[in-house]
């Protein structure tokens, strides 16, 4: 297993101007990270491989690894010649996670907001989301990179429709990202939900939220799962979610890849991210 950051979790920090992408992986690789997942939040690198360089090379002095490639796309469109546009589109960014030297890429697939997001909807978009998938795998096997689905955007969010897309799609190198968080946005439990999905991870996001009851509205800060609870960003090991158990269901899986933490919540990012790094080293040894 190998600890890492997400860059995603500074980006508040990139936002502001307070560090720049170089300064992120020198940050996590001070902190005892092993890898950096690029999240292009705060930088662009479509058309910049100046920087696509810059970073694998920054990494590569840090002593860390850069793991995975995640990136947003949205294969519901209009018309079926926005759909190929989308779809080479995101090729294009295939073609930056090899050049960073990844082998793991997640791209999504399609949100849509809770009252959409239906179980006939899904049906009926599901050949178009399995097309573009299957293309965007085979592409991706050119450069031996394995492309991903994460858990998140409402409409691909609880295990079962992951599940199914992955066994759709049908292809080695077309797995999930498994974020262990974002199953609460569907209001499904972590654990239980990790444990029917582990199997086809290649990719795991550690998140923790804190969660309160429809009708306890907490105020400002929080946000609503499909069925209207709340949740906000937790620093890993202080939420809602058993993260003992998360961790163990994890490791008695075997995987054994890369573990990114994503850290959302309301307290100041680095020290979050410090805090949510320190305790998943510690709970992954204990459990």
């Amino acid at each position: 297993m190998k600890l890492g950051l997400s860059s995603y979790s500074l980006s508040r920090a990139i936002g502001a101007g307070e560090m720049n992408i170089a300064d992120v992986i020198n940050w996590i690789a001070e902190q005892g990270g092993q890898h950096v997942e690029i999240v292009p939040i705060g930088f662009e690198l479509t058309g910049n491989p100046e920087l696509v360089e810059h970073i694998r090379k920054t990494a590569e002095a840090a002593g860390i690894e850069v793991s995975n490639y995640a990136i947003g796309a949205q294969f519901l469109q209009p018309t079926r010649e926005d759909f190929k546009r989308e779809v080479e589109r995101v090729k294009e960014q295939v073609d930056i996670a090899a050049a960073l030297g990844v082998k793991l890429m997640r791209h999504d697939v399609a949100s849509l907001p809770p009252a959409e997001a239906t179980d006939e909807r899904f049906e009926r978009d599901l050949p178009a989301l399995v097309e573009a998938c299957a293309i965007i795998s085979e592409y991706a096997e050119q450069y031996g990179i394995t492309t991903s689905v994460e858990n998140h955007g409402y409409y691909i969010q609880a295990h079962k429709r992951v599940q199914r897309l992955v066994a759709e799609v049908n292809r080695p190198n077309f797995r999930t990202t498994l974020d262990i968080g974002n199953f609460m946005c569907a209001d499904e439990n972590s654990v239980e939900a990790v444990r029917a999905n582990i199997g086809i991870a290649s990719m795991v996001h550690i998140k923790d939220f804190y969660l309160r009851g429809k009708d306890r509205n907490p105020g400002e800060g929080w946000f609503r799962t499909a069925a209207g609870n709340y949740l906000r960003g937790a620093i890993a090991g202080h939420g809602d979610i058993d993260l003992y158990e998360v961790l163990r269901i994890v490791k008695s899986s075997g995987y054994d890849g890369y573990l990114s933490l994503e850290f959302e919540g309301m307290e100041d990012c680095r020290t979050g991210s410090r805090i949510g790094l320190a305790n998943v080293a510690r709970i992954w040894n204990e459990v």
